[in-house]
């Protein structure tokens, strides 16, 4: 929450809307499944009685939220989030905004954002820490094409992409080669990096709005897959910005005739887009995390670190809460899969970055989640498995330095692994979630619906339909 007094913020708004001249207000809100919606209106019908009144909306058309007979929401939008909106043809602004019943005014439980800040609270009522810092990893693929179907009778998708190794054969009229082979996409340089000026214009795009940009490359996989670093910054406006981040970098693609995909692991073989996920806790403008232990670490980094790694399971069905998920999740990909911490060996889950000595630079590197992650719930949900972590004085064990590929069969299956497929997540939270109902911060009904969509619309609609490759296995039988 912003410390800055509510009705200067308010005012600033209004500044903003006479500076730029604009003439249209959008007030965006995160889905449960963590996709943005929006409503728009004339900009007359912004007022200074709005920022508490808010706009009303159908709330049963949105996924998970409330049934037909209890309908009526309202989205209250938040003044500190104010941008003028980047891709409209008419002058707008941008708000964001959070979720309340329009009959007792109360913030709605199941709105993700909200969900942020009651973690944010619970941070500061612990007297652990006083900020959270996230810094999240956000691959994605960009395709030149992408075509998909499901029928009774049939079923397909269909990928391309001028980069893909596939299309070194393919008569391009003329085809100039440099196709970046399968694996070995990490940080080319142009021709074979094709997507250079494209993430320039997505970073500069960022930047126009505050976001503030680190680095961006080329990814590992052929066909496409980026990767663009911003700065780290408290975990709710890291929510807000993770959204941003998104938005951007999909409308930045749809204009360039180019599209855009989180989804982990579109491309067979090859590897999947992961959202690493950097966390450190301050209090009172002091880092907690730096001290004498293992990798620079505090006790409290390794309390921290425990606690993740107890509640790992649990936690993917959150952090990777797709049935997509866990085709990334698998060996021979630098897939995170195994619950252990260490200082470099990226096949843990949790790894200790290296970069900079410095105590500020202090933090942990939570590898397991993906960009098809709802940020406010994945980042909310983390810090409170390393809150139970501390609180409960939970040690983590030997670090995993070991080479994963020189181990023997005896010495990997004493490392904990990550759920196979969503199902076995969603059946780990369901018997481990009491850490993340501490303070109120998830609510039992938000995870009872969460399981319950996740198992209803997501894992019932993918296991009941034939794939491709069951007719390449069974057809013959």
């Amino acid at each position: 929450m912003s410390k800055e007094d509510p009705k200067k913020l308010v005012e600033r708004v209004f500044k903003l809307i006479q500076q730029h001249s604009l003439q249209m207000v959008d007030v965006k809100f995160v889905d449960f499944p963590g996709v943005w919606q929006h409503v728009t209106l004339p900009i007359r019908e912004l007022t200074e009685e709005s920022f508490e009144e808010g706009f009303g909306f159908d709330g049963s058309s949105i996924r998970g939220w409330t049934p037909i007979h209890a309908s009526d929401m309202l989205v209250i939008p938040s003044a500190e989030t104010a941008r003028v909106e980047p891709f409209a043809d008419v002058p707008t602004l941008s708000l964001i905004g959070n979720i309340f019943d329009p009959i007792t005014r109360e913030a709605y439980s199941r709105d993700p954002r909200y969900i942020a800040q009651k973690a944010e609270a619970y941070l500061r009522f612990s007297g652990i820490a006083d900020t959270c810092y996230v810094g999240p990893e956000a691959e994605f693929f960009v395709f030149d094409d992408v075509r998909y179907g499901q029928a009774k009778e049939e079923g397909f998708y269909s990928i391309d992409s001028s980069e893909g190794m596939w299309n070194s054969g393919v008569d391009e009229m003329p085809n100039q080669g440099y196709k970046i082979r399968h694996k070995e996409g990490y940080v080319p340089v142009p021709p074979s990096d094709q997507l250079l000026d494209l993430r320039n214009e997505m970073t500069l795009e960022m930047e126009k709005i505050g976001i503030l940009v680190e680095k961006h490359h080329h990814e590992v996989a052929s066909g496409g897959q980026c990767e663009i670093d911003v700065r780290f910054d408290e975990l709710l406006h890291m929510g807000d910005t993770l959204q941003w981040f998104k938005y951007i970098v999909k409308n930045v693609a749809w204009r360039s005739g180019k599209t855009v995909t989180f989804m982990p692991k579109p491309l067979y073989q090859d590897n999947g887009s992961g959202m690493h996920v950097h966390f450190s806790l301050w209090k009172e403008g002091k880092p907690l995390f730096a001290g004498d232990q293992y990798g620079g670490l505090s006790e409290l980094a390794l309390h921290f670190i425990a606690g993740i790694l107890a509640h790992g399971k649990a936690l993917c069905a959150i952090t990777n809460p797709t049935t997509n998920s866990y085709k990334r999740l698998v060996p021979g990909f630098e897939a995170p899969i195994n619950m252990a911490y260490s200082g470099r060996n990226r096949s843990a889950c949790i790894r200790i970055p290296m970069y900079s000595a410095s105590p500020k630079a202090r933090r942990i590197e939570y590898r397991t989640p993906d960009p098809a992650a709802n940020g406010y719930l994945a980042f909310a949900a983390i810090l409170m498995a390393g809150l139970d972590g501390i609180e409960r004085g939970l040690l983590p064990g030997e670090p995993l330095d070991k080479d994963i590929y020189g181990m023997t069969a005896d010495e990997l299956r004493s490392v904990p692994k990550a759920p196979r497929d969503l199902s076995e997540a969603l059946d780990e939270l369901e018997q481990d979630h009491e850490f993340l109902l501490k303070g109120d911060v998830f609510t039992r009904d938000v995870i009872e619906t969460w399981i319950e969509e996740k198992r209803t619309k997501e894992i019932a609609t993918v296991i009941s339909r034939p794939v491709p490759a069951e007719f390449e296995l069974y057809y013959d039988v």
